[in-house]
């Protein structure tokens, strides 16, 4: 299996750089952070200073909450609006193939902002890596191959 090598020389900075104290998404909200995208009352989208593809960005309810079932009807309806009108102005602006949407809760997801909720979206394109090596340099397999072929041969039924 041949490796692509992605080049991303601004992540270095995030990644030996001094981890700013505080709440990212608080300040944002606050004014505190550039490159807030949309805000709205209840929600807003914020461009991810550390992208894993161009144009990704992060929307995040206004309160600093790190639990889906801890926001009201209104938050999560919000939430979900700020969320599509920033993927209308994606598609306008950027006109990528397809995006990666998603929600990383609690620490040991990957969530690298864990207090306080935030959702992920994600432009591609055709061809340009898939999200997984790119969130967290890695191919997860959470099965060994001795645990799989022993379950799929005891679940082989020969046939007649």
């Amino acid at each position: 299996m041949k490796t692509d090598i992605l080049w991303a020389p601004w992540r270095i900075k995030y990644i030996q750089g001094k981890k700013k104290k505080g709440c990212i998404f608080c300040a944002a909200v606050k004014g505190k952070k550039n490159f807030v995208i949309i805000k709205n009352k209840h929600s807003f989208s914020v461009l991810n200073t550390f992208p894993y593809n161009n144009g990704h960005v992060m929307v995040s309810p206004n309160r600093h909450e790190s639990e889906l079932e801890n926001l009201s009807e209104k938050e999560v309806l919000d939430l979900f609006k700020t969320l599509l009108q920033t993927k209308k102005l994606l598609d306008k602006v950027l006109k990528p193939h397809g995006y990666n949407v998603g929600i990383n809760l609690k620490e040991v997801s990957g969530a690298g902002v864990a207090g306080h909720l935030h959702i992920h979206l994600v432009p591609r394109w055709k061809a340009d890596t898939n999200f997984m090596p790119i969130c967290a340099e890695t191919k997860v397999i959470s099965q060994s191959l001795n645990e799989l072929y022993k379950k799929l041969k005891n679940a082989y039924t020969k046939p007649d």
